[in-house]
């Protein structure tokens, strides 16, 4: 939302700006110039980058539009979650998570949280390295390294996209030289013509330049810098479950895991202490009391 509200207000103030110097707006809308630095900032785009990335572009645009859904109501939730899982583990051994990791989609355990299920990669973190737990000869210090080396790998994914549309954006102003270049071409061509129709056609190749420019530090590069802020918080999301899954494995109690998960997320979404645990203790009785009961042989 953020993001739409930002491209309106560069749009507002620069259009107010100029009609404030007596500037005609017509004069800004050169097709041609548009199609010259897109077509080529598109076309460069698509050379430069495999189909995945591009895919991976195109979902990374839409979510900086859609804003970051790491919200303190979604850690709140997965926090409820991670203290449910953990419990019903204390209580009947790890071993009975087996079932439900191995089909989440159908899990009563998971049912309740479909947004977590439909988080494909978050889930596979957490159904993997508790699957990992499971199979036994797998101490918390290696399960540590396989989730921060999923996390490296992921990170990584996000940032090739995000790196891919920052270069698109360093492109832009160039390009626009290049589509103002073009524009002189065309008006040398016409020299000896009528003054207004030269005047014209200097116009037309200076908004090359202008065009080039907004669209890089007004539009595109915003919006790759959007982008990986959303990493950042994908990041901290996968740190939280990482943080929280591995106090769990070493042997905390849930209660206490899921602190250990609380204390791993950024300030600004984090819930407080009281919020987490009166989530906690929306739980059904029986598993709010697992919490304190002995480890299941």
């Amino acid at each position: 939302m953020f993001v739409l509200i930002g491209l309106v207000v560069v749009l507002v103030s620069i259009a107010g700006g100029y009609l404030m110097e007596k500037g005609h707006l017509a004069v800004l809308m050169q097709p041609a110039e548009l199609l010259i630095i897109g077509g080529a900032a598109i076309g460069s785009t698509l050379i430069a980058n495999p189909l995945s990335v591009l895919k991976a572009m195109g979902n990374g645009i839409l979510a900086a539009l859609k804003g970051s859904p790491y919200t303190k109501d979604y850690y709140l939730e997965n926090l409820k979650m991670l203290g449910e899982i953990f419990a019903y583990a204390r209580k009947a051994g790890l071993a009975k998570l087996e079932s439900d990791i191995e089909e989440p989609a159908t899990s009563e355990l998971f049912k309740k949280y479909p947004k977590f299920v439909a988080d494909q990669h978050a889930l596979a973190f957490l159904c993997d390295t508790v699957r990992m737990s499971i199979s036994g000869g797998v101490d918390a210090m290696a399960l540590d390294q396989l989730m921060e080396m999923d996390m490296e790998v992921s990170h990584k994914e996000h940032h090739e996209p995000v790196s891919s549309l920052q270069t698109t954006a360093d492109s832009l102003p160039g390009l626009g030289i290049v589509a103002a270049v073009l524009g002189v071409v065309i008006t040398m061509g016409a020299l000896g013509g009528p003054p207004g129709e030269l005047g014209h056609k200097v116009a037309a190749a200076l908004v090359g330049t202008f065009l080039g420019i907004l669209m890089c530090y007004g539009f595109v590069g915003p919006v790759a810098s959007t982008m990986s802020k959303l990493g950042d918080a994908r990041a901290a999301y996968l740190q939280c479950l990482r943080m929280g899954i591995l106090a769990f494995v070493q042997g905390m109690a849930p209660v206490l895991a899921v602190e250990s998960a609380r204390r791993a997320i950024p300030p600004q979404v984090r819930p407080t202490f009281f919020e987490t645990e009166r989530a906690l203790k929306g739980r059904p009785a029986a598993e709010a009391e697992a919490e304190s009961a002995p480890a299941a042989a």
